[in-house]
Order: structure tokens, then sequence, then C-alpha cells
């Protein structure tokens, strides 16, 4: 065969997924689509968050927290296999509160996830204690405390998915770009991968393909079910260093520029509004007001994948087993997850026994 595993989507989900599988010793090929498609890793905010994540879903909660985890070791091995520079760092992030209403919901949030954690993972922090832990930057009137989470963190999401699959490459394993694929058969043995570059065939195949999954993996007995919201996405010029954490919406890049963000549209429409640059800005402003005077020199959007309950699709055909899917709108934040544990699971048949909360079987009550 072509491979031991043909993974069908490059970006974040799919090619962490083959990172850990060609780590593993497996011969992958990844297959990406059109230069065209919508990516969502190529519009990413670019947070490892946990603050939150899974408040209502115990098992998503508990991968976060896993990822997030081994994040630190995961990035090190990742730049050091790809021999490139991965921006990430962990200091603890923060979701900024405007007023006392919000405050009081966060506060709210945080006793509830608290409640029923191990041990506390959300702290609330007062207008006084974000002045000490962040001294460089001058808040608004408005902002009456935040809540942190030390598990947060955030990277460059450009330069993970560049290391991602240059760690594929330098494992053996080979990304084809520009490669969308039709359709998938099964063979007696394995699988044929229908493409412009004729056929491939391997004994696995995981779907990863983002929104072109459903149309792939329900047409073999799988029920992939899955909606999106459009994301836009601010960025300033660079700036000297004083936004030393990350938080929900506005964080400062190793390279010194803001991002600001994001919106949650339900369009299809991929393109850019001055509306949502307005909401985005005024936020970040009332925030710290100082960003008013700040040029802004890029703005996008992307879309999110959201299954039905937010929580990951990890799915194996029923009538061709062997062949898998993966949604999520976590990427980034369990890229370390998916090459350590859920790829693993997968082609070593623990998917049903480990990771049986992510079925798409929990669709059907």
């Amino acid at each position: 065969m072509d491979a031991d595993i043909i993974v069908i989507g490059a970006g974040v989900v799919g090619a962490a997924l083959a990172f850990g599988l060609a780590r593993d010793g497996y011969k992958v090929k990844v297959l990406d689509g059109k230069n065209r498609d919508l990516r969502a890793a190529r519009a990413n905010f670019g947070l490892v968050w946990v603050q939150g994540k899974g408040a209502d879903a115990p098992a998503y909660r508990r991968l976060t927290h896993q990822s997030a985890e081994l994040w630190p070791r995961f990035c090190d091995e990742l730049a050091n296999t790809a021999q490139v520079q991965v921006d990430y760092a962990n200091p603890g992030g923060f979701h900024y509160c405007l007023g006392d209403a919000e405050f009081e919901n966060r506060a709210a949030l945080a006793e509830r996830i608290n409640s029923t954690a191990k041990t506390p993972e959300i702290d609330m922090l007062s207008r006084q204690d974000l002045e000490k832990m962040v001294p460089a930057a001058s808040f608004g009137p408005e902002v009456t405390g935040a809540s942190y989470c030390r598990l947060d963190g955030h990277v460059n999401p450009l330069q993970l998915l560049d290391a991602l699959h240059k760690g594929i490459a330098a494992q053996g394993g080979s990304v084809l770009f520009r490669h969308p694929v039709s359709d998938v058969k099964p063979l007696a043995t394995g699988f044929a991968v229908n493409g412009p570059a004729g056929t491939l065939t391997a004994r696995y195949v995981i779907i990863a393909a983002g929104l072109g999954t459903p149309d792939l993996a329900n047409s073999h007995d799988m029920d992939v079910q899955i909606s999106t919201t459009r994301g836009q996405i601010l960025v300033t010029e660079r700036l000297d260093p004083f936004l030393p954490f990350p938080a929900s919406g506005l964080r400062q890049t190793a390279e010194g520029t803001v991002m600001i963000g994001a919106t949650q549209e339900h369009t299809s429409d991929r393109g850019v509004s001055v509306g949502s640059a307005t909401t985005l800005a005024r936020r970040a402003t009332r925030i710290i007001p100082a960003l008013a005077s700040v040029r802004l020199v890029r703005q996008w959007s992307g879309f999110r994948i959201l299954p039905p309950d937010g929580s990951p699709i990890y799915a194996q055909s029923k009538s061709a087993p062997g062949l898998f899917a993966a949604v999520c709108h976590s990427g980034v934040t369990l890229a370390a997850a998916h090459a350590a544990i859920v790829g693993p699971a997968m082609i070593n048949g623990r998917l049903d026994s480990e990771l049986s909360d992510f079925s798409d079987g929990r669709f059907h009550v």
C-alpha cells in the first residue's frame, strides 16, 4: 500500500494526528484540499485554552486538561523535530470583565467549574490584582477584574501548522497539497482514496477535513454533524511588550502585535465587515484605552467548526472498520492530545474504550 495511514485534511487537527502517528513509526500520508478551502487553521486566534471549556461536558474538560498539560513537551518535541521556531508560552490567561454584572457572571461560572474539579482551576482577580500582574497596561475605568487560569497559554498558529507539516516529513511521512479527496472506497484490506493524482491506498484512513468531513464520513455509516460560525479578528502594528498574559479576545504575540477577536456570526459570507471591526475595537479599547491610538494592520475572518454539543467528535465507521473521522473547534488546544492520545487510540483499537464520550453515536437519543 502507499501508506499505513492516510489522513485527509492538513489543518491543525489532521496534521497533529498525523504527526503523532508518524512519531509512533507509522508511514503516514496527509492529503490537503484546494488552495481556497475555508481552513480554520489559517484563521486561528492561537489560544491554548482551558478556562471555561467544557463547563457542562466533563469528558471534554478532562481531555482539554490533558492536552494543556501535554503541550509544553509536545511543542518542544515538535520544534526540535521540525527544526523551526514555534512561539508558545503558558503563563496562564485572563478573561477580562467589564462592569459588575460581567464579573458576577464570571465568578458564578468559575465557582461551578471549581466545585467539580479535583483542584480549583479558575481564580477571580480584582482590578487591583490585575494592575499588579500587568503593570505596563492602564486599564479602562469599566474593568472590574478578570478570571485567571494557570493552565492557559497561547501559540503562533501559523508557526504551529508549518511545524506540524515539517515534522511529519522529518519522520518519514508526507503532505500532498492541492489534493482534494473525492471519495474513499473500502477494499478487501484497507481503503482506496481517490483524488486528482489518482488513487492512494492505506490500511487506515482518518478524515479530518474540517467542513468537508461530513460528506466523506457520513457516506460510510458515520453521523458527523457540524455547524459553523464566522469569526473576525483584528491585528495591530507591533508594540513594545505590555501584555504578558493572553486573554480571551485580546493577546499580544511574540512579535509585538496585538490580536483582537473574535466575533461569532451565523453567516456563510467569507468576507469581513466594518461593523464587526467596530465591535471588536470598542471592547478592546474599553479594556485598554491606549489601544485607540494604535494602527490596525490587518483584519480577517475564518469559520469555526461546531459539533451540536460543542464537544469533539471522534468516530469509526461501523460498516468499514479502520475508517475514522475527527472534528472539533479546539484544534490548537487539543493538538497535543490528538498527537498523543486520540490518534493512537484510533489505530490501536481503543477509541470505543477510551474516548467513547466523543462517539458520533451520542447524538442518537
